[in-house]
C-alpha cells in the first residue's frame, strides 16, 4: 500500500488562509449585492438608463457616465452599483495575502529559493495591481 501524501506546513497554511479569504470576499459580494438590489445606497449609473448604455463601445460608456479607468473606481464606493467592487478587489487581493504568510515559513524551513520566489510573486501581483504595469485595453 502506497504511503498517503501529507500536505506540508505551508500548503496547509495557505489554504486555510484562502479558505477563510475566499469565504469573507463572497460575503462581501453577497452584502454589496444585497445593499445594491434593495436600492440602500444610489447607484452612479441609474438602473432605468443602464438599457441606452449596452450597445456603446467601453470608451463612450465610460465617457457618457463619467467614470475614469483604474482605481478611480475607489471615490464610488458610496454608490450601490460601485460597492460591489471592495469585494472583487478583496478577492483579488486573497492571493497576496496568501503568499505573505507562507514566506516565514518557508525561511523557518530554510527553503529559500522557495521563499524568495514567493516574496517575486508578491512583488509582482502588487506591482499589477498598483496600476503601474500598464497592459491590456487599459
Amino acid at each position: 500500500m502506497a504511503d498517503k501524501l501529507q500536505a506540508t506546513e505551508e500548503q496547509l497554511a495557505y489554504a486555510k488562509l484562502l479558505d477563510i479569504g475566499m469565504k469573507l470576499g463572497l460575503l462581501m459580494l453577497v452584502i454589496s449585492f444585497t445593499i445594491y438590489v434593495l436600492g440602500i445606497l444610489t447607484p452612479h449609473v441609474p438602473v432605468s438608463d443602464l438599457p441606452k448604455y449596452w450597445s456603446m463601445p467601453v470608451k463612450d460608456y465610460l465617457k457618457a457616465t463619467d467614470i475614469h479607468t483604474g482605481w478611480s473606481w475607489i471615490h464610488l464606493l458610496g454608490k450601490g452599483d460601485f460597492l460591489n467592487f471592495a469585494g472583487i478587489a478583496f478577492l483579488s487581493g486573497v492571493t497576496i495575502l496568501c503568499y505573505m504568510r507562507i514566506i516565514p515559513i518557508l525561511f523557518k524551513k530554510k527553503d529559500t529559493v522557495y521563499a524568495v520566489l514567493a516574496i517575486i510573486e508578491v512583488l509582482v501581483l502588487v506591482l499589477a495591481a498598483s496600476g503601474v504595469l500598464k497592459s491590456g485595453g487599459h
